[in-house]
C-alpha cells in the first residue's frame, strides 16, 4: 500500500495557529533579550551562555494527514532534553525506514547568527511569523504526504526517495537567514527533483527481477519485515543488501534505497493478485470458515505428527484453494503446518522421554521385588520340610526348573562352604 492508495488528506495549518484564530493555540514564551547572550572570554564553560540560549522554535508536521504547527520549548530548564518537550520526532534523528506512530516529525529553527561586527545575535520569531513559514512549507508538506509509503492496513508510515527528497525542501525553507543589519530573510521555497542516488527499493527490484524471491508472494507480515530488517556490519542493508548478499554479488557505494518493506508488500500484493494475503494462522483458528476447512482436511485415523511431507503439501494445497474461495491468499501456510507438526512431534518425544523413565522406574522396582523374591525363595528351600519343587515353584510363581537350578545351585554352594 502506498500514500495513494490510502488518498491522504489536503494539508493545513491546524486551527488554532492561524491569524483568524488569533493564534490561541500558538502560547509563544521565548527568553527576554537579557537572558540570551553569549561570552567567549569567559573561563567558565557555564557561564558562556545565557539561561535562554537554549530556547528552541520548532515547526510540527503529521505525515499521515498533513496537519501543520507550531511553538517553543520552555527555556526556563536547559537540562531537559528538546525531546522530551516536543511533539514528535526530529527529521535527523530518524533513519530512512519506518516513521514511527504517530507520524508527528519536528522542524527545528535555528535563531542564531553570528558576524564579525555584531558577533553572536538570538532572533526568534513571533506568531505571524511562524505561521507565515508554516503557509511557505505547505507544497512540500502536501509531496511528502501525497509519496510517503503507507504499508499494510494500519498505514504504517514508511519513507520514500520523494519523500525524503521533499522533507530536505522543508528543512531548506525553514533555515532563515539574516541580513547585516538583522532583517529575517527566509529562502525561497523549491521542489527538488529526487536526487539519482535516491533509489525506491521497488525500482531496484523492477530493474533485477532474477534476484527477486517468490517466497515472498506468500510471505507473512513478519516475515517481510523480518527480510526487510537486514542490517549487516558493513555494505547495504535492507531488501537489496540482503538479496545481493545471497547472490553473492556487490552493489557500488552512493546509493540510499528507500522502501524496503513498501517494495515487499507490493511484490506480494500483486502475487496475490485480486486476493486479500491472510495470515494462515489467524484464518485457520480463528475463523468459522477455516475451522471447517481445518475439520474437513484432518488426517483420518492420524496426527499431523504421523504425517510426511507430501501429504503436508497435499493439506497446505486443500487450505489454499478453500481461502481462494473467499477471496484470499493465505500467507506463511506452510510454516504454519510445519510449525505445528514440529509441536505434534515434539509432544511424541516428550512422551517418548515419560514412557522411558516410567519403564526405568518399573524395571528398577522389579529388580528389587525380584531379589527379595529371591532371597524368600532361598528361606524355604533351607528349611528342607520335604516340600517338592514344584509346589514351591507354584508359590513364587516360577516354571518348576527354576526353583530346581536354584536348589541346585545352593546346594554347590553349601558343600563349596563346608570344603573337603
Amino acid at each position: 500500500m502506498t500514500a495513494a492508495d490510502s488518498a491522504p488528506g489536503t494539508v493545513r495549518v491546524l486551527t488554532g495557529y492561524r491569524p483568524e484564530d488569533g493564534f490561541m493555540a500558538a502560547e509563544l514564551d521565548p527568553p527576554p533579550a537579557e537572558y540570551v547572550w553569549h561570552d567567549e572570554n569567559a573561563e567558565q564553560q557555564d557561564q558562556r551562555y545565557g539561561p535562554g540560549v537554549g530556547y528552541r522554535q520548532w515547526l510540527a508536521v503529521d505525515a499521515r494527514d498533513g496537519a501543520v504547527w507550531f511553538g517553543d520549548t520552555d527555556w526556563r530548564d536547559p537540562q531537559e532534553s528538546p525531546g522530551g518537550r516536543l511533539p514528535g520526532i526530529p527529521r535527523r534523528a530518524l533513519g530512512d525506514g519506518t516513521v514511527p506512530d504517530p507520524g508527528i516529525m519536528v522542524q527545528l529553527l535555528g535563531h542564531l547568527s553570528h558576524d564579525e561586527q555584531r558577533g553572536c545575535t538570538w532572533r526568534f520569531f513571533d506568531a505571524e511569523e511562524l505561521h507565515a513559514l508554516a503557509v511557505r512549507v505547505l507544497p512540500a508538506v502536501q509531496r511528502l504526504v501525497d509519496s510517503i509509503h503507507r504499508i499494510g492496513p494500519e498505514g504504517e508510515l514508511e519513507w520514500s526517495a520523494e519523500a525524503a527528497t521533499a522533507w530536505d525542501d522543508i528543512e531548506q525553507a525553514a533555515t532563515p537567514d539574516f541580513d547585516p543589519s538583522g532583517e529575517l530573510r527566509w529562502p525561497r521555497p523549491r521542489t527538488t527533483p529526487v536526487p539519482a542516488w535516491r533509489v525506491e527499493v521497488g525500482a531496484f527490484l523492477a530493474a533485477n527481477p532474477e534476484l527477486c524471491d517468490p517466497s515472498w508472494g506468500l510471505a507473512t507480515d513478519a516475515e517481510l519485515d523480518t527480510y526487510a530488517d537486514y542490517s549487516p556490519r558493513n555494505g547495504y542493508g535492507g531488501v537489496p543488501g540482503r538479496i545481493c548478499h545471497a547472490a553473492d554479488q556487490r552493489m557500488e557505494d552512493g546509493f540510499t534505497f528507500y522502501g524496503h518493506r513498501a517494495a515487499l508488500y507490493a511484490y506480494r500484493a500483486r502475487a496475490c493478485g485480486d486476493r486479500t494475503p491472510t495470515d494462515a494462522c489467524a484464518w485457520l483458528e480463528t475463523t468459522e470458515a477455516g475451522r471447517d476447512t481445518w475439520e474437513a482436511a484432518k488426517p483420518l485415523g492420524a496426527t499431523l505428527a504421523d504425517v510426511p511431507d507430501c501429504v503436508l503439501a497435499s493439506l497446505a494445497e486443500t487450505f489454499q484453494n478453500a481461502a481462494h474461495e473467499h477471496g484470499l491468499a493465505l500467507t506463511g501456510l506452510t510454516a504454519y503446518l510445519r510449525r505445528l507438526r514440529g509441536a505434534e512431534r515434539s509432544a511424541v518425544d516428550q512422551q517418548l522421554v515419560h514412557e522411558s523413565e516410567e519403564v526405568e522406574r518399573l524395571e528398577n522396582m522389579l529388580k528389587d521385588f525380584r531379589a527379595a523374591r529371591n532371597r524368600t525363595m532361598t528361606r524355604i528351600l533351607a528349611w528342607s520340610d520335604g516340600r517338592g519343587d514344584a509346589e514351591i515353584a507354584r508359590l513364587a510363581s516360577l516354571p518348576d526348573a527354576y526353583v530346581s537350578d536354584w536348589r541346585a545351585r545352593l546346594t554347590d554352594e553349601q558343600t563349596t562352604t563346608a570344603g573337603p
